[in-house]
């Protein structure tokens, strides 16, 4: 118990520090969200008047107050631009980065676990293995992306070129968002894989006459599992930041896009929301790791070591 409250103090800590951050780089940028929204031909006293009534006239440490203030109350404020609340903006695009994060992650799962686990059982999928961890990781989502669109969607006409209308719509995204971390996973699971092939229960297992499908199922991959989770688990929330790009170039309206087009804006309240949805993603997808190791391997102990 005493563990999952420092993690949540530490969680805390977190998300008051990408709070202080975001709201001090936002009023460094040189530029006024006031004119943005009355136009270059607004008068001065209408700039006034305008800025008096989002309260961007007071004082840097005032407005910070109340930003916290609000913040503890649950309330991330309104929008400068609709003037609807910043929660219930986010909500309204949550579900298309919530059904792309989901396809990603399966998608991560099905590439690179067979990947992982068919090069370290045979050198002949190491070579396949090793080239798509390469590539996949030296790819960038804005290049793979419009490929991806230009071959399936333009030239081949098999899958919707932007949109949410069916799944079919989140495929090409759901491959550029999980592409990277499949390259990256795929290297863990088969080292994960080949450091437990080295340890003695596996060789006592394979001398006693169990077959290897029998030793990978019940003992082996329980065993690789929690750096394979650790990284799944923590990536998942990178997934967040890299389908701002990606639901950019799929015309996607999810979170990602939100927050372009609210930078776009200078709509300060709605950027802080989401910067602060997205650094709670991270720290829940972290607290749920940790408290995943005990279910993966009864050895280990949260907060404790491996063989208490």
């Amino acid at each position: 118990m005493k563990y999952i409250i420092k993690r949540l103090f530490y969680g805390v800590i977190t998300l008051w520090g990408a709070a202080t951050l975001v709201f001090l780089l936002l009023r460094v940028v040189p530029s006024d969200p006031v004119e943005l929204i009355l136009g270059e031909s607004a008068r001065p006293a209408q700039i006034e008047e305008l800025r008096r009534d989002l309260g961007l006239d007071k004082p840097l440490h005032v407005q910070y107050m109340e930003f916290l203030k609000g913040i503890s109350r649950g309330d991330l404020g309104r929008s400068l631009i609709s003037g609807r609340r910043v929660s219930s903006i986010i909500i309204a695009h949550l579900t298309p980065t919530v059904n792309l994060a989901i396809i990603s992650i399966l998608m991560t799962i099905i590439i690179s676990f067979p990947l992982g686990i068919g090069a370290s059982l045979n050198r002949k999928f190491e070579l396949p293995a090793s080239f798509f961890s390469t590539a996949g990781l030296a790819i960038p989502n804005f290049w793979l992306g419009p490929l991806l669109i230009l071959l399936f969607s333009i030239k081949m006409k098999l899958l919707p070129v932007s949109g949410t209308g069916s799944i079919y719509h989140y495929i090409l995204p759901g491959i550029t968002l999980s592409t990277a971390l499949s390259a990256y996973l795929t290297r863990i699971v088969k080292k994960s894989v080949e450091e437990e092939r080295l340890k003695g229960y596996y060789l006592a297992l394979v001398s006693r006459g169990f077959s290897v499908g029998y030793i990978y199922r019940k003992h082996l991959l329980p065993n690789a599992m929690i750096p394979i989770i650790t990284i799944l688990g923590l990536e998942s929330g990178a997934l967040l930041t890299g389908a701002i790009v990606t639901e950019k170039v799929f015309s996607i309206p999810g979170i990602g896009s939100l927050l372009i087009k609210s930078v776009s804006q200078r709509d300060y309240p709605v950027i802080q929301g989401v910067v602060l949805f997205i650094a709670g993603v991270y720290v829940l997808s972290n607290l749920m790791v940790d408290l995943s190791y005990p279910l993966i391997d009864p050895r280990v102990r949260v907060g404790g070591k491996v063989g208490d």
